[in-house]
Protein backbone atom coordinates (compact mmCIF):
# COMPACT_ATOMS: atom_id res chain seq x y z
CA UNK A 1 0.00 0.00 0.00
CA UNK A 2 0.98 3.16 -1.08
CA UNK A 3 0.86 6.94 0.57
CA UNK A 4 1.11 10.15 -1.01
CA UNK A 5 3.87 12.45 -0.40
CA UNK A 6 5.76 16.17 -1.58
CA UNK A 7 9.61 16.05 -2.24
CA UNK A 8 10.64 18.78 -0.54
CA UNK A 9 14.87 18.60 -0.96
CA UNK A 10 17.38 16.03 -3.06
CA UNK A 11 20.90 15.11 -2.55
CA UNK A 12 22.13 12.83 -4.72
CA UNK A 13 20.11 9.62 -4.63
CA UNK A 14 18.45 11.15 -1.23
CA UNK A 15 15.07 12.81 -1.60
CA UNK A 16 13.31 14.38 1.69
CA UNK A 17 9.64 13.43 1.50
CA UNK A 18 6.59 15.86 3.49
CA UNK A 19 3.73 13.31 3.77
CA UNK A 20 0.23 15.14 4.29
CA UNK A 21 0.71 15.64 8.09
CA UNK A 22 3.64 17.58 7.99
CA UNK A 23 6.25 14.69 8.76
CA UNK A 24 9.30 14.85 6.89
CA UNK A 25 10.95 11.13 6.39
CA UNK A 26 14.20 10.32 4.24
CA UNK A 27 13.13 8.29 1.09
CA UNK A 28 15.51 6.72 -2.30
CA UNK A 29 13.34 5.98 -5.05
CA UNK A 30 12.93 2.32 -6.41
CA UNK A 31 15.79 1.08 -9.31
CA UNK A 32 19.38 3.02 -10.25
CA UNK A 33 17.84 5.97 -11.89
CA UNK A 34 15.54 9.11 -10.37
CA UNK A 35 13.98 11.57 -11.91
CA UNK A 36 12.40 12.96 -8.85
CA UNK A 37 12.57 16.98 -8.29
CA UNK A 38 11.32 19.09 -5.67
CA UNK A 39 7.74 19.73 -5.92
CA UNK A 40 6.97 16.00 -7.23
CA UNK A 41 4.38 14.54 -5.67
CA UNK A 42 5.08 10.64 -5.11
CA UNK A 43 3.76 7.32 -3.79
CA UNK A 44 5.97 5.60 -1.60
CA UNK A 45 6.17 2.72 0.91
CA UNK A 46 8.14 2.12 4.27
CA UNK A 47 10.97 0.77 3.89
CA UNK A 48 10.66 -1.21 7.46
CA UNK A 49 14.42 -2.11 7.11
CA UNK A 50 15.51 0.37 10.15
CA UNK A 51 18.39 1.99 7.68
CA UNK A 52 18.81 5.08 7.39
CA UNK A 53 16.06 5.32 4.37
CA UNK A 54 12.51 5.68 5.83
CA UNK A 55 10.71 4.92 2.50
CA UNK A 56 10.72 3.96 -1.08
CA UNK A 57 9.30 6.17 -3.74
CA UNK A 58 7.70 3.70 -6.19
CA UNK A 59 5.96 6.55 -8.36
CA UNK A 60 6.30 10.01 -9.41
CA UNK A 61 2.22 11.38 -9.94
CA UNK A 62 1.77 13.17 -13.23
CA UNK A 63 2.78 16.47 -13.40
CA UNK A 64 1.38 19.76 -14.30
CA UNK A 65 4.89 21.22 -15.49
CA UNK A 66 8.42 21.28 -15.11
CA UNK A 67 11.06 23.92 -15.29
CA UNK A 68 14.38 22.58 -16.78
CA UNK A 69 17.66 23.87 -18.90
CA UNK A 70 19.59 21.17 -21.39
CA UNK A 71 23.03 22.15 -22.63
CA UNK A 72 24.93 19.55 -25.38
CA UNK A 73 26.06 17.10 -21.90
CA UNK A 74 23.07 16.78 -19.69
CA UNK A 75 19.62 18.07 -18.52
CA UNK A 76 19.17 19.79 -15.10
CA UNK A 77 15.68 19.75 -13.71
CA UNK A 78 15.00 22.57 -11.17
CA UNK A 79 11.39 21.83 -10.17
CA UNK A 80 8.34 20.34 -11.11
CA UNK A 81 4.44 21.73 -10.11
CA UNK A 82 4.58 25.01 -10.33
CA UNK A 83 2.34 27.72 -10.15
CA UNK A 84 5.06 30.95 -10.88
CA UNK A 85 8.89 31.78 -11.36
CA UNK A 86 10.08 34.65 -9.98
CA UNK A 87 14.00 35.58 -11.47
CA UNK A 88 15.52 38.07 -9.17
CA UNK A 89 18.08 40.25 -10.78
CA UNK A 90 20.05 43.17 -9.57
CA UNK A 91 22.05 46.48 -11.06
CA UNK A 92 25.26 44.95 -8.67
CA UNK A 93 25.99 42.48 -10.03
CA UNK A 94 24.71 43.49 -13.26
CA UNK A 95 22.54 41.09 -14.66
CA UNK A 96 22.65 39.22 -17.82
CA UNK A 97 19.66 39.88 -20.56
CA UNK A 98 21.14 36.41 -22.24
CA UNK A 99 20.08 34.73 -18.82
CA UNK A 100 16.87 36.75 -18.03
CA UNK A 101 16.18 35.74 -21.56
CA UNK A 102 16.91 32.22 -21.83
CA UNK A 103 14.83 31.80 -18.25
CA UNK A 104 11.80 33.40 -19.81
CA UNK A 105 11.87 31.64 -23.12
CA UNK A 106 12.29 28.09 -20.48
CA UNK A 107 9.39 29.03 -18.42
CA UNK A 108 7.04 30.15 -21.15
CA UNK A 109 7.97 26.63 -23.21
CA UNK A 110 6.55 25.21 -19.68
CA UNK A 111 3.70 27.38 -19.50
CA UNK A 112 4.65 28.45 -16.05
CA UNK A 113 3.56 32.25 -15.14
CA UNK A 114 6.82 34.43 -14.60
CA UNK A 115 8.04 37.69 -13.19
CA UNK A 116 10.92 39.81 -12.69
CA UNK A 117 11.66 41.28 -9.52
CA UNK A 118 14.86 44.05 -9.75
CA UNK A 119 16.21 43.85 -5.79
CA UNK A 120 18.47 46.32 -5.01
CA UNK A 121 16.52 49.05 -6.23
CA UNK A 122 18.29 51.68 -3.99
CA UNK A 123 22.05 51.11 -5.42
CA UNK A 124 23.02 53.85 -8.04
CA UNK A 125 23.29 50.66 -10.66
CA UNK A 126 19.28 50.07 -10.56
CA UNK A 127 19.23 53.15 -13.43
CA UNK A 128 20.44 51.05 -16.03
CA UNK A 129 19.24 48.11 -14.59
CA UNK A 130 15.75 49.56 -15.41
CA UNK A 131 16.55 50.83 -19.05
CA UNK A 132 17.77 47.08 -19.93
CA UNK A 133 14.47 45.85 -18.19
CA UNK A 134 12.48 48.39 -20.08
CA UNK A 135 11.75 46.14 -23.10
CA UNK A 136 10.53 43.43 -21.19
CA UNK A 137 8.00 45.49 -19.53
CA UNK A 138 7.14 46.74 -22.83
CA UNK A 139 6.41 43.46 -24.10
CA UNK A 140 4.75 42.47 -21.27
CA UNK A 141 6.36 40.88 -18.64
CA UNK A 142 5.22 41.89 -15.12
CA UNK A 143 8.26 43.77 -13.72
CA UNK A 144 8.22 45.21 -10.11
CA UNK A 145 11.31 46.86 -7.80
CA UNK A 146 12.29 46.20 -4.22
CA UNK A 147 15.06 46.76 -2.25
CA UNK A 148 15.49 43.57 0.21
CA UNK A 149 17.82 44.26 2.57
CA UNK A 150 17.52 48.61 2.63
CA UNK A 151 13.59 48.13 2.87
CA UNK A 152 12.18 45.09 4.35
CA UNK A 153 8.84 46.14 4.93
CA UNK A 154 7.78 47.49 1.75
CA UNK A 155 9.77 43.71 -0.08
CA UNK A 156 7.25 42.38 2.46
CA UNK A 157 4.12 44.06 1.10
CA UNK A 158 5.53 43.43 -2.27
CA UNK A 159 5.93 39.89 -1.94
CA UNK A 160 3.20 38.94 0.05
CA UNK A 161 0.89 39.02 -2.70
CA UNK A 162 3.04 37.56 -5.18
CA UNK A 163 3.62 34.55 -3.21
CA UNK A 164 -0.09 33.89 -1.93
CA UNK A 165 -1.48 30.19 -2.19
CA UNK A 166 1.20 29.13 -4.94
CA UNK A 167 4.43 27.39 -5.48
CA UNK A 168 7.13 29.73 -6.27
CA UNK A 169 10.76 29.29 -7.71
CA UNK A 170 13.40 31.63 -7.36
CA UNK A 171 16.12 32.17 -9.68
CA UNK A 172 18.70 34.24 -10.48
CA UNK A 173 22.06 34.41 -10.37
CA UNK A 174 24.47 34.28 -7.04
CA UNK A 175 24.45 37.53 -5.41
CA UNK A 176 20.89 38.99 -6.16
CA UNK A 177 19.59 38.21 -2.64
CA UNK A 178 17.86 35.25 -3.05
CA UNK A 179 18.91 34.29 0.37
CA UNK A 180 17.64 37.81 1.93
CA UNK A 181 14.30 37.32 0.24
CA UNK A 182 14.32 33.24 1.56
CA UNK A 183 15.33 34.87 4.93
CA UNK A 184 12.57 37.45 5.22
CA UNK A 185 9.39 35.44 4.06
CA UNK A 186 10.74 32.44 5.67
CA UNK A 187 11.50 33.49 9.18
CA UNK A 188 12.18 29.54 10.43
CA UNK A 189 13.81 28.99 6.89
CA UNK A 190 17.86 28.45 8.84
CA UNK A 191 16.02 25.59 11.09
CA UNK A 192 14.27 24.43 7.68
CA UNK A 193 17.54 24.33 6.37
CA UNK A 194 19.09 22.42 9.34
CA UNK A 195 16.66 19.90 9.80
CA UNK A 196 16.73 18.83 5.81
CA UNK A 197 20.52 18.86 6.86
CA UNK A 198 20.73 16.46 9.34
CA UNK A 199 17.95 14.28 7.27
CA UNK A 200 20.31 13.92 4.69
CA UNK A 201 23.56 13.98 6.21
CA UNK A 202 24.59 16.37 3.63
CA UNK A 203 25.96 19.54 5.71
CA UNK A 204 26.96 22.42 3.86
CA UNK A 205 26.68 20.48 0.57
CA UNK A 206 23.07 21.41 0.57
CA UNK A 207 23.89 24.61 -0.49
CA UNK A 208 24.04 23.57 -3.85
CA UNK A 209 20.76 21.97 -3.80
CA UNK A 210 17.23 23.12 -4.96
CA UNK A 211 14.83 23.30 -1.51
CA UNK A 212 11.46 23.82 -0.58
CA UNK A 213 10.32 26.22 2.07
CA UNK A 214 6.52 27.11 3.36
CA UNK A 215 5.98 30.53 3.56
CA UNK A 216 2.06 29.65 4.97
CA UNK A 217 1.70 25.71 5.16
CA UNK A 218 -2.47 26.02 5.51
CA UNK A 219 -2.50 28.75 2.37
CA UNK A 220 -0.24 26.45 0.27
CA UNK A 221 2.03 29.41 -0.12
CA UNK A 222 5.35 28.01 -1.08
CA UNK A 223 8.90 28.95 -2.00
CA UNK A 224 11.95 26.89 -4.11
CA UNK A 225 15.00 28.36 -3.57
CA UNK A 226 17.45 27.07 -6.79
CA UNK A 227 21.10 26.94 -6.93
CA UNK A 228 22.47 30.04 -8.71
CA UNK A 229 23.83 28.47 -12.73
CA UNK A 230 26.16 30.28 -14.82
CA UNK A 231 24.68 28.70 -18.04
CA UNK A 232 21.27 28.19 -19.13
CA UNK A 233 21.19 25.79 -21.76
CA UNK A 234 17.88 25.58 -24.38
CA UNK A 235 18.76 22.48 -25.87
CA UNK A 236 15.33 21.38 -25.26
CA UNK A 237 13.62 24.15 -27.76
CA UNK A 238 12.98 23.35 -31.29
CA UNK A 239 14.95 26.38 -33.46
CA UNK A 240 11.74 26.75 -35.29
CA UNK A 241 9.89 27.09 -32.27
CA UNK A 242 12.13 29.82 -30.86
CA UNK A 243 10.44 33.57 -32.16
CA UNK A 244 7.05 31.62 -30.96
CA UNK A 245 8.31 31.85 -27.84
CA UNK A 246 9.12 35.51 -27.47
CA UNK A 247 6.80 37.63 -27.18
CA UNK A 248 8.27 40.70 -28.92
CA UNK A 249 9.11 39.02 -31.77
CA UNK A 250 6.15 36.27 -31.61
CA UNK A 251 4.24 39.99 -32.17
CA UNK A 252 5.09 40.40 -35.54
CA UNK A 253 5.56 36.98 -36.85
CA UNK A 254 2.53 37.43 -39.17
CA UNK A 255 3.91 40.07 -40.79
CA UNK A 256 6.30 38.01 -42.48
CA UNK A 257 6.07 37.08 -46.13
CA UNK A 258 7.29 33.72 -45.73
CA UNK A 259 5.50 31.39 -43.36
CA UNK A 260 8.76 29.67 -42.69
CA UNK A 261 11.07 33.16 -42.33
CA UNK A 262 13.75 32.64 -39.66
CA UNK A 263 13.53 36.54 -39.56
CA UNK A 264 17.28 36.87 -40.65
CA UNK A 265 18.07 37.72 -44.06
CA UNK A 266 14.93 37.10 -45.70
CA UNK A 267 12.84 39.85 -47.72
CA UNK A 268 9.60 41.25 -46.48
CA UNK A 269 10.15 39.92 -42.54
CA UNK A 270 7.76 41.82 -40.27
CA UNK A 271 9.99 40.86 -37.53
CA UNK A 272 13.49 42.95 -38.62
CA UNK A 273 10.69 45.75 -40.02
CA UNK A 274 9.96 45.58 -36.10
CA UNK A 275 13.44 46.03 -35.19
CA UNK A 276 14.08 48.87 -37.93
CA UNK A 277 11.28 50.64 -36.16
CA UNK A 278 12.07 50.27 -32.58
CA UNK A 279 9.48 47.88 -31.59
CA UNK A 280 11.83 45.58 -30.73
CA UNK A 281 14.72 46.22 -28.71
CA UNK A 282 18.28 45.59 -30.87
CA UNK A 283 19.54 43.37 -27.62
CA UNK A 284 16.18 41.44 -27.96
CA UNK A 285 16.88 41.16 -31.34
CA UNK A 286 20.66 40.19 -31.25
CA UNK A 287 19.62 37.73 -28.20
CA UNK A 288 17.52 36.14 -30.52
CA UNK A 289 20.63 35.97 -33.08
CA UNK A 290 22.34 33.90 -30.98
CA UNK A 291 19.82 31.17 -29.32
CA UNK A 292 19.11 30.45 -33.14
CA UNK A 293 22.34 29.85 -33.86
CA UNK A 294 23.02 27.79 -30.68
CA UNK A 295 19.64 25.93 -31.20
CA UNK A 296 20.63 25.15 -35.48
CA UNK A 297 24.28 23.44 -34.36
CA UNK A 298 22.78 21.53 -32.26
CA UNK A 299 19.79 20.30 -34.71
CA UNK A 300 22.20 19.33 -36.94
CA UNK A 301 24.22 17.31 -34.43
Amino acid sequence: MTAPGLVVAAHGRHFIVEVPDGTRLTCHPRGKKSDCVVGDRVQWQPTGSGGEDEGVIQKIDARRNLLFRQDEWKTKSFAANLDRIIVLVAGDPMFSESQLTRALIAAEDAGIDVCVVLNKADLPQAALARERLAPYRAMGVEVHDCSIKHDAEAARALFSPLLAGRTTLVLGPSGTGKSTLINLMVPEAAAQVGEISTALNSGRHTTTTTRWYWVDRPAGTALIDSPGFQEFGLQQIDVQRLPRLMPDLRAHIGDCRFYNCTHRQEPGCGVRAAVERGDISPSRYRIYGELFDELSRSSHR
